[in-house]
């Protein structure tokens, strides 16, 4: 079976004259930012807040603070699962490359950053809201999560992956609103300082299906701390550039979607609990259309299962259920 499903990779990149493709899920964030009147401008400014917040985490050997620039490519997966040639977008990530301006050298970056899929719209719009319907304590749908999770798996262990890209994928998050995070004693000299959250969630439950671990930190200059998923050990696989090639990347897209928490004006404490409803913050000059994204979520879902989930229901289950 599970040479019937055949990956695809196809890169471009996110640049100021970036413009969303067809098949890209327009909710995902950096295509949010490229529509509208102000897309170049959205664009132009975000990339500069990259830029500034990577040179400012890589402060060595950077006295004028100008040595670096982050470059981004989007990474979108098709996957062809009965062979027919009919692809269907199923993931779409961020690679950082790091250009240094002293030693005029490209460096590669991470994989993974921000995460996009067709598939997980379906879970948690259509799927994860169809069980919960009428009922009156929320529950989690039996196998919630696992077919995501090993399409996932498959493409990390496909020759597609292992061509293009050296290292696994780490994806960075926002930290979630209803959970408390306390400060320990741990830091990092990039990632500053970690922080443990007070119980576990949906969102870590699904991307542990996905084989992923997730841990927390407050990286420097920041406010709050990001959620880090990864395989293997985040802390000595990646090298300092490749760790704040995410951190800037990231951050910043966080402060543009996430001011309440990430571009608040006081420093997370000992005892963090993040809250949307946060007044003490500020806004970038970018815009960025927050109530279009979550609505668009559930249309998403339901293109995923008319175009993917139902047409393929059968293979599917049977692939889901012989995978190991």
């Amino acid at each position: 079976m599970n040479n019937d499903f055949t990956f695809t990779i196809k890169s471009i990149c996110l640049d100021e004259d970036y413009r969303p493709s067809d098949n890209t899920r327009i909710t995902t964030n950096f295509a949010n930012l490229a529509r509208g009147n102000h897309r170049q401008a959205n664009l132009r400014n975000a990339l500069k807040m990259i830029d500034n917040s990577f040179n400012a985490l890589a402060h060595w050997d950077n006295p004028k603070g100008d040595r670096y620039s982050v470059e981004l490519e989007i990474v979108s997966v098709d996957i062809d699962i009965a062979g027919t040639g009919q692809a269907f977008p199923s993931i779409e990530v961020l690679k950082t490359n790091v250009v240094d301006h002293k030693t005029n050298k490209r460096i590669e970056g991470i994989v993974g950053n921000n995460f996009s899929s067709y598939i997980r719209d379906y879970d948690f719009s259509v799927l994860l809201q169809a069980h919960n319907k009428g009922q009156s304590q929320f529950s989690i749908p039996d196998n919630f999560g696992d077919l995501h999770g090993k399409l996932f798996q498959s493409f990390l262990n496909s020759d597609a992956y292992k061509q293009n890209f050296k290292k696994t994928p780490v994806i960075c998050l926002s930290v979630s609103d209803n959970k408390t995070y306390h400060r320990t004693e741990n830091q990092h000299p990039v990632l500053g300082v970690e922080y443990q959250p007070n119980e576990s969630s949906l969102t870590e439950l699904y991307f542990k299906k996905m084989g992923l671990q997730v841990r927390y930190f407050m990286p420097p200059n920041s406010v709050a701390p990001l959620a880090f998923y990864f395989l293997g050990d985040l802390l000595n696989d990646y090298t300092s550039l490749e760790l704040i090639s995410t951190i800037s990347t990231m951050g910043t897209f966080q402060k543009i979607y996430r001011p309440e928490i990430y571009n608040a004006n006081a420093a997370a404490g000992k005892s963090y609990q993040p809250n949307l409803k946060n007044q003490d913050h500020s806004l970038t000059q970018i815009v960025y259309d927050r109530e279009e994204r979550s609505r668009l979520g559930n249309e998403q879902g339901k293109f995923a299962e008319e175009h993917f989930i139902k047409p393929y229901q059968t293979v599917l289950e049977q692939w889901s259920a012989s995978y190991a």
